[in-house]
């Protein structure tokens, strides 16, 4: 169904976007967000979508500066090049520092990395191009970082109490981001768990706000499926997985799932999204088909003029021309990089199909569960296991390569795939918020190009000069002293020459060692795809049981504690919402009436501003964290003070959620109370509950 939304900026107004001093800033935000999720990703193992963020930084240099006639489009264009980075940062360091943990290079090499970061970003964002109009106009999906950054855009851009609101709401998820993340006053997640007849249970949760505001834009419908994923993964996938091939014994219950979960359930949750992409793309196969060939048809006529302003992409005959340019380009790279030209060709063919598949998927869930939380590891993992088997084919059975010839060329095809699958999502998201803000999609487009090349150049020496100063995962650094210890190198940055590196203090980077396992597994015969080929058949159940499958996919991949905050603020929503409801219509029967529909939309709206500013908030501590932490600063040691437990912790945080449902609660109708408001809604779903079991009256 088409989405009938209105841009803030309306269609048939020329205001400046795309200028020099959006370009410039643009550019050095950029450049500042690669390096920054870069580190924070080899060192935590998430990045933080940088939309959001370099929208408000974006807000406060433009207006900061006194920049005469700053528009809310130069605005979003900024935060677009900057964002761009950050996704870009995301897709390489999942797989390029994988080199490094199975002994294929010793260092990060500068030109295979820009090689990968270019063409990776850029199918990437010419992919997007050419779903925009699906994804965005005809299946209107949530995409919630889109929608949370239109309302920061706009924010700035009204002033008043809306700006007030975001900012007040900025300052509090800012002040949590720093309490549980920087101090460490309080837990990020509380989990345990139990011995229950002959197995164990767990439960667990993130303590999020940026989570339980993605969990109320996308609202309750959207989170139950994805809290059933994750139900379905650690409620009992992980406890029958344990009670029938036994525990790893580890000692610790929530250690012993988080072993099982990622060394087999997660896998899972890899098939399904396999199968959940290819049935969502093929049930859109005639919508794809339709949108493409308007699109080739508008741009090889005369009427491009009558187009209007805000559905100007940027020509798809050009975006197609491009694509096969940087598919040409790829094979070369390959022919390079592996001194094979079958396997070259081979690799540039399979990249041309699998890169559109994997592109289209992340655009997807991004659309579903944001950016941030799309699961682009899942997405790297399976692109593994389908280079895997081309490269097996083409380089072993065919060609005869030898063990490190075909973990090579595996890894840089998956890592152009990878690249481009991560971007992608990002690509999406920033094309729905300048959607709703009344963008023009060619401009936008081309600050994304601008700011994948960006992130581009950035990224090489930003990870050789984290390499030197930490070393990128344990397995690296400790091969690293290795050679050291042989003299076969020395030690140039953080020591002194033969120095050892501490290998406690190495960048984590948990992706890609698990990259680099599944590789080297792969070929040494231990590639876990019993497990994939289960997740594929739980899929087809799902869609046959006409269920979300990409929703409950994303879920089962996920760890349960991300889908709890993400389920919470599905049920706020929902809440506030029913209990809108019931105060203008007294009842919640049948379809609401169109007062009720306005204050529902109004209470809605605001939740998403209130939600904006604390994904905001938590996110720019994020940054800042890792900023602290390259600098070699530990904030929590220089406040002095221990982590509270895990009660605490969950008082903490669940005093913060009171202030968001307050803040949202106020645009409510006046003559209720949140109490009697929640024991109505409650009454009612026991009601429909009953209802759902109830045997249809029988023809007489």
């Amino acid at each position: 169904m088409a989405n009938d939304y209105e841009p803030w900026v309306s269609a048939d107004k020329e205001i400046q976007e795309l200028t020099l001093r959006v370009v410039i800033i643009g550019i050095l935000l950029g450049a500042v967000m690669t390096a920054a999720n870069a580190y924070l990703g080899l060192y935590v193992g998430m990045t933080v979508s940088a939309s959001i963020p370099a929208a408000v930084m974006s807000m406060l240099i433009l207006r900061g500066f006194k920049f005469k006639d700053v528009t809310i489009l130069e605005n979003n264009a900024v935060q677009t090049m900057a964002s761009a980075g950050e996704s870009l940062a995301a897709g390489v360091i999942f797989t390029v520092p994988a080199l490094l943990v199975i002994g294929l290079w010793t260092d990060i090499q500068w030109f295979e990395t820009l090689s990968i970061a270019v063409l990776g970003g850029l199918l990437g964002t010419m992919f997007t191009i050419a779903l925009r109009h699906l994804f965005i106009v005809e299946e209107a999906l949530p995409y919630p970082e889109g929608v949370a950054c239109k309302e920061v855009l706009v924010a700035g851009e009204q002033g008043g109490s809306g700006l007030i609101a975001i900012v007040y709401a900025l300052g509090i998820g800012a002040i949590y981001g720093w309490f549980v993340k920087g101090f460490r006053v309080t837990h990020q997640h509380v989990e345990g768990g139990i011995n229950f007849l002959g197995t164990r249970l767990y439960g667990g949760a993130e303590l999020s706000l940026a989570l339980l505001s993605v969990g109320y834009i996308v609202g309750l419908r959207i989170a139950s499926f994805i809290f059933l994923g994750g139900v379905i993964g650690f409620g009992i996938l992980v406890p029958l997985f344990g009670l029938i091939r036994g525990w790893p014994g580890s000692g610790d219950i929530v250690e012993d799932f988080y072993t099982i979960w990622s060394s087999e359930i997660r896998y899972i949750g890899v098939g399904a999204m396999i199968v959940g992409g290819v049935y969502t793309l093929w049930s859109m196969k005639d919508t794809i088909k339709d949108g493409l060939m308007k699109a080739l048809k508008a741009a090889n006529s005369e009427e491009d003029s009558n187009i209007l302003r805000t559905e100007k992409d940027i020509p798809i005959d050009k975006v197609i021309i491009a694509c096969g340019v940087l598919v040409l380009l790829t094979f070369f790279f390959y022919w390079y990089a592996t001194g094979s030209i079958v396997l070259a060709l081979s690799g540039a063919l399979f990249l041309a199909a699998v890169s559109f598949f994997f592109a289209a998927v992340a655009g997807y869930i991004a659309g579903v569960v944001g950016s941030s939380n799309s699961p682009v590891s899942g997405m790297t993992i399976a692109t593994m296991i389908f280079t895997i088997g081309l490269v097996w084919v083409i380089g072993d059975l065919i060609l005869g390569l030898g063990t490190k010839e075909l973990m090579l060329a595996t890894m840089f095809i998956a890592a152009i795939v990878a690249t481009s699958a991560a971007i992608a999502g990002d690509v999406m998201q920033d094309l729905k918020t300048g959607h709703m803000v009344g963008a023009t999609p060619y401009r936008q487009q081309t600050a994304e190009v601008i700011g994948v090349l960006v992130g581009a150049i950035v990224i090489g020496p930003v990870l050789s000069l984290l390499h030197k100063a930490f070393q990128i995962s344990k397995t690296a650094c400790l091969a690293t002293n290795d050679r050291i210890e042989s003299g076969i190198v020395e030690r140039n940055i953080g020591g002194d020459s033969g120095v050892l590196y501490n290998c406690d203090n190495a960048l984590i980077a948990p992706q890609a060692e698990l990259i680099g396992a599944i590789v080297q597994g792969a070929f040494g015969g231990g590639l876990n795809l019993q497990m994939v080929i289960l997740g594929a058949i739980i899929a087809v159940f799902l869609i046959r049981l006409k269920m979300p499958v990409m929703s409950v996919a994303i879920g089962i991949y996920l760890p349960l504690s991300l889908s709890v905050p993400i389920m919470a603020g599905g049920l706020i929503s929902h809440f506030l919402l029913s209990g809108t409801r019931l105060r203008v219509d007294g009842n919640l029967d049948g379809a609401p009436s169109k007062n009720a529909k306005e204050a529902m939309k109004e209470v809605q709206d605001r939740g998403v501003l209130i939600g904006a500013g604390f994904i905001a908030g938590e996110s720019l501590m994020g940054v800042l964290l890792a900023v602290f932490i390259v600098a070699n600063i530990d904030p929590a040691e220089l406040l002095g003070v221990g982590t509270l437990g895990n009660a605490f912790s969950m008082l903490f945080f669940g005093w913060f959620v009171s202030v968001f449902i307050t803040l949202a609660a106020q645009s409510m109708p006046k003559n209720g109370n949140l109490v009697t408001d929640s024991l109505g809604v409650v009454k009612q779903a026991w009601i429909d509950f009953i209802d759902a079991f109830k045997l249809p009256p029988q023809d007489e």
